[in-house]
């Protein structure tokens, strides 16, 4: 039996077949380190964990890459407030990060690149771009020329024109374009910088996870998750980036996951409040009750957090708990053939999260999923004083 994920780059199911057989590079964006995670963000890593479990319980061998933004414009100005360093403050956040998914019995990626690590290879691509006439420097900043890639908004399915229309890019009346993204900027007095051909400065948020991915995985890679709040402009550029780049097909396969938020609000974003913390979380219920409250809901829709609907998740457990220790250790007998192995008894659960019975009025689309609150960021107005930067 195959399994089949849906693919936002196609809008369809597709089998999931890796390019190299058994083998699965999987890069899932993480936390940007200018303040604690929440358990939005915990949604993300949860759902994404149990896929790598499925995956390596289907025999795949797994390399699971996740970074960690430390330099950003955000880690810059608390770092100042706080009075300290940036490396310090992502050391802090980064410990407390680790800390959490492991109380929530997320398991650890292979490997946590940082971007700060990458310097050298953000440069080369850049400088790569460059020459390929996809990118341009300006007085010590350097931009993706959007429009000499005939392929940009692949992944949002939409027009260029629509996405300006909607666009949370920095107003710059030197670029070429409004859309033009900054893969390399010139840092101002006190701020961080590292030498480059253009001059001291610090890379782009976007560039960041390409040079990253390429580091870790090489050229191309199977599998790229992130939540809707990072779809655009965020993997979109990644996507332009990297296949400007290298020439070839970034990710096989893109996942994203639908967002986690309070009733009444639109999701839970560090800068505009209504946030529930992890620690706060795992005070109230068990790391299983979150994990089964969230994956109660199909990753692609969107969950509304209640105290409630955790306290129903950790009774469900209960229920179940008691019925398997009720179970004989073999309650039925062997067939011909069988075996003892889990791996036996897939069936038709293959595709674990696209198989689910759809509810009533349930379709195959994201965008069906919705709901008033649930409209992937890209397609909502920009708020007073919000950025373009991922994992709010």
């Amino acid at each position: 039996m195959s399994l089949y994920l849906y693919n936002t780059l196609s809008r369809q199911k597709e089998e999931f077949i890796p390019r190299v057989p058994n083998h699965v590079a999987m890069y899932v964006c993480g936390p940007n380190l200018y303040g604690p995670a929440h358990i939005g963000h915990a949604l993300s890593y949860i759902f994404f964990d149990t896929l790598k479990r499925y995956l390596k319980f289907r025999g795949y061998q797994v390399k699971h890459v996740q970074n960690f933004t430390d330099i950003e414009d955000r880690i810059i100005t608390t770092a100042r407030d706080q009075n300290t360093t940036i490396e310090a403050l992502a050391e802090k956040y980064i410990r407390r990060f680790l800390n959490e998914m492991d109380a929530l019995n997320i398991q650890r990626a292979d490997v946590y690149p940082r971007a700060t690590e990458a310097i050298p290879t953000i440069i080369k691509m850049t400088q790569g771009l460059i020459e390929k006439g996809m990118a341009y420097e300006l007085d010590g900043d350097v931009y993706f020329r959007v429009r000499a890639d005939e392929d940009y908004g692949k992944l949002t399915h939409r027009t260029l024109d629509e996405m300006e229309a909607g666009a949370r890019v920095a107003v710059d009346e030197r670029k070429e374009d409004p859309m033009d993204f900054a893969l390399w900027k010139t840092s101002k007095p006190g701020e961080p910088a590292w030498d480059s051909p253009w001059g001291p400065g610090r890379p782009g948020w976007h560039i960041e996870c390409s040079a990253m991915n390429l580091e870790q995985h090489g050229e191309q890679i199977d599998l790229h998750g992130g939540g809707f709040d990072v779809m655009f402009p965020h993997h979109e550029n990644e996507i332009a980036q990297s296949e400007s780049y290298t020439g070839k097909p970034f990710a096989r396969y893109w996942v994203h996951n639908a967002l986690l938020h309070l009733p009444g609000e639109e999701k839970m974003t560090r800068h505009l409040g209504g946030l529930v913390h992890i620690p706060d979380a795992l005070a109230r219920h068990s790391s299983d009750a979150i994990r089964a409250f969230i994956l109660g809901t199909h990753y692609r829709s969107p969950l509304a957090w209640t105290e409630e609907g955790v306290e129903a998740a950790e009774r469900g457990l209960e229920r179940l708990r008691a019925a398997v220790a009720d179970l004989p250790p073999n309650p039925l007998p062997k067939r011909e053939g069988e075996t003892d192995s889990p791996r036996e008894h897939r069936g038709a659960n293959d595709a674990p999260v696209e198989t689910l019975p759809k509810r009533e009025g349930e379709t195959d689309s994201p965008r069906e999923h919705r709901g008033a609150n649930d409209a992937p960021v890209e397609t909502l107005p920009k708020r007073e004083g919000e950025t373009d930067s991922p994992r709010e």
